[in-house]
């Protein structure tokens, strides 16, 4: 079994809802992230996936410390780093960085290429004293494909694709061992993604790392992932190999952002069930009782309004015992996209 490198339980980030000016009180939280439970092995990519708001933002800063956790644990190695501070949280960040979504506002646009590589051997001395440090940046421009000679150049002088590169440069600069990517490629164009996916693709075999791909493109999630996480307002509710999510989905929300990914083949187009769900997304302000996902779910039951689905193996798949098994956080997941007519919409 692949050594674990990062593992997260029962991850919670509340934000409070307060009211008053002068007497602040509490009214209420918002829930961005409501029990997320994980693991990164060595040298694998954990894709998370799921609508806008679903909380994937949130549990990226949390694992780079940009957040801090309501409740629950991240271990890198075994080590809680939710409770470290100071020299130990210090040396930690050093193993877990990070590559913004938005290489236009990542970048400080009052730096050089070179400073922006460069600024986190500042933060750690130890990796490249100072002599070294020039040699280092060119080494990683030319690893990420950009001329080391543009080291003087400013972040205005590049497409949005080479400021990517450049943010994912300064990501390697410490040699870390796991790599958070938040929608790295979502901010570029299509034919500038595949050229960012390929290059994280052979970086990853190059220097060993791990990532957590977060994103909502199911087809770029698929292209890189070795695993995958299915979120819906701020829980995981479906998870396996990308074999397993995309081929054998069980979770009724993964079924209906299966059916939206464009296909290319008209004739494929045509026989292929599209749903449609209904209603919006509730508020993480008032999370639904049971299953979070019922209000617009067209397999919704008076069960489901009651209980909350454990991420589990399906019964019946569990005693079919095929190799696509996999958690899912359904009372009534099955592999089949059987839909009525008049999709979506549970009992409220």
């Amino acid at each position: 079994m692949t050594e674990t490198v990062l593992e997260v339980s029962d991850l919670v980030k509340h934000y409070p809802l307060t009211q008053g000016v002068v007497f602040r009180k509490q009214v209420g939280a918002v829930r961005a992230v409501d029990g997320v439970d994980f693991r990164l092995g060595r040298g694998e990519t954990l894709g998370i996936v799921g609508e806008s708001g679903c909380g994937k933002s949130t549990v990226a800063k949390m694992l780079v410390n940009l957040e801090r956790p309501t409740a629950g644990s991240i271990r890198y190695k075994g080590e809680d780093i939710t409770r470290l501070s100071g020299r130990a949280l210090k040396a930690v960040r050093r193993n877990i960085q990070m590559v913004f979504q938005d290489p236009y506002t990542s970048l400080n646009p009052r730096m050089t290429v070179g400073d922006i590589i460069g600024e986190p051997y500042d933060i750690h001395p130890e990796v490249a004293p100072k002599g070294d440090r020039r040699r280092k940046v060119q080494d990683l421009l030319d690893v990420v494909g950009l001329n080391p000679e543009y080291i003087n150049r400013y972040p205005h002088q590049f497409s949005g694709g080479q400021r990517q590169r450049i943010g994912i440069a300064r990501g390697l600069a410490l040699r870390p061992e796991v790599i958070v990517a938040d929608e790295p490629v979502s901010a570029l164009d299509v034919s500038v993604q595949a050229q960012v996916i390929n290059l994280m693709d052979r970086l990853q075999s190059e220097f060993d790392l791990a990532y957590v791909f977060i994103a909502h493109d199911l087809s770029i999630v698929r292209h890189i992932s070795d695993r995958v996480g299915v979120m819906y307002l701020g829980r995981i509710v479906e998870t396996g190999t990308d074999t397993e999510i995309y081929d054998h989905p069980t979770h009724p929300y993964t079924q209906a952002l299966l059916s939206a990914v464009p296909v290319p083949d008209p004739r494929a187009r045509e026989h292929r069930e599209r749903i449609i769900l209904t209603g919006d997304v509730p508020s993480p302000t008032n999370i639904p009782s049971g299953c979070r996902f019922r209000t617009r779910c067209w397999k919704a039951r008076e069960r489901c309004a009651l209980e909350v689905p454990a991420l589990a193996v399906p019964p019946w798949f569990a005693a079919a015992g095929g190799p696509a098994a996999h958690d899912s956080a359904c009372h009534f997941a099955e592999e089949a996209h059987v839909v009525p007519d008049g999709h979506g919409g549970g009992p409220g």
